[in-house]
């Protein structure tokens, strides 16, 4: 028998090394390859994968059902609360959780997560007097909800549950409910959490945004939770830091051609500013040159005030610079004139706004 087992083993090696040496994978790479990729096709994924968007994408309308009274008195309760937002889960519901409490807290609703594990070894400390509790759980049931939910209870807190379950104990237990029901997952074997979690996410965007809209939760409030990355510059940079004042073309009204096309070439904005006294009065494109030179045989004796265009679209420096880019895109320009305090600063092309990302 031994002898039998040893020539086996002999065989599999050798055949291992054969597939590993002209395929480039060990035998059992290639098994598992053979068994579980190779059996689907192009048209059979984008079939799988569409079938699973159309499935999320009805379970998420039909949560328009479960938006009544109770839902409504949820906001009124958080909006009221002199203390925070604390959300729990466990497993996949809390990592929905944490999304919610990153969303809560970047539109102005003070939130903590708290891990349901975590709660009932140490953490419940977390929760103080005033604040809500927002449990989700999809079956409302498991263990450490069970454990959890009469602790809360006793300290007197206002409990929230979020479940697709309505008889469970969660759900039973708590002031109000969050119906988050969907038909099935879209997990094949209705196992994994996907409709299912998508469903508390969304949820949990419609209590955000609620809360935000009751508030009154404008631009300049979302903005200081949001000074950094590219979604800051939206909010916060403003036009003048984008103006480098030593390379501002500027030119006098009496400034020849030669004058003009010189600085409009050493500045590089494509442009320059006509001044009196540092004041704007016109501005002059290399396009407004280029249609000069076809039209005009001789302008020797033409100055930048002859080729100005004496209208030209101007902003304060305080403007933010998403504003002047708007402008820019509804003129059909390339440049926008930057003032100070109605004096001339500088010109800003619109490649340096969207070498920002503003866009």
């Amino acid at each position: 028998m031994l002898m039998y087992v040893y020539s086996f083993n002999i065989i599999k090696v050798k055949f291992d090394t054969f597939v590993s040496n002209f395929i480039g994978i060990n035998l059992d790479n290639f098994i598992y390859l053979f068994k579980f990729k190779v059996l689907k096709s192009t048209i059979d994924i984008k079939k799988i994968a569409k079938d699973t968007v159309r499935l999320e994408g009805e379970s998420i309308l039909q949560l328009q059902e479960f938006i009544n009274a109770d839902f409504a008195a949820i906001i009124s309760a958080i909006l009221h609360s002199k203390g925070r937002l604390i959300v729990s889960g466990i497993g996949k519901s809390a990592n929905i959780a944490q999304k919610m409490v990153s969303t809560f807290n970047s539109t102005g609703q003070p939130a903590i997560f708290m891990h349901a594990a975590d709660a009932i070894h140490g953490d419940l400390g977390n929760v103080q007097t005033d604040d809500i509790v927002l449990c989700i759980s999809k079956s409302g049931s498991t263990d450490e909800i069970k454990v959890l939910v009469p602790l809360i209870k006793d300290m007197g807190n206002t409990l929230i549950a979020m479940t697709a379950n309505q008889d469970s104990y969660l759900s039973k237990q708590a002031s109000w409910t969050i119906n988050t029901s969907v038909e099935k997952e879209a997990c094949p074997n209705n196992l994994a959490p996907t409709t299912s979690t998508t469903a508390q996410l969304v949820m949990g965007d419609a209590l955000a945004v609620c809360l935000l809209e009751c508030r009154g939760f404008s631009d300049a409030d979302f903005a200081r939770y949001h000074p950094g990355g590219t979604l800051g510059k939206q909010l916060f940079m403003k036009i003048g830091e984008l103006c480098n004042q030593d390379l501002a073309p500027v030119v006098q009204a009496e400034s020849s051609i030669n004058k003009i096309i010189i600085e409009i070439s050493n500045k590089r904005l494509g442009a320059t500013a006509v001044v009196d006294n540092n004041r704007l009065i016109g501005i002059i494109t290399d396009g407004d040159i280029r249609r000069m030179l076809e039209t005009q045989k001789d302008w020797s004796a033409h100055t930048a005030v002859d080729v100005m265009n004496s209208s030209p679209k101007a902003v304060d420096e305080e403007v933010l610079a998403t504003h002047a880019l708007k402008i820019m895109e509804q003129n059909n320009i390339s440049q926008i004139v930057v003032l100070k305090g109605g004096m001339y600063l500088g010109i800003v092309h619109i490649h340096d706004i969207l070498k920002e990302g503003l866009v």
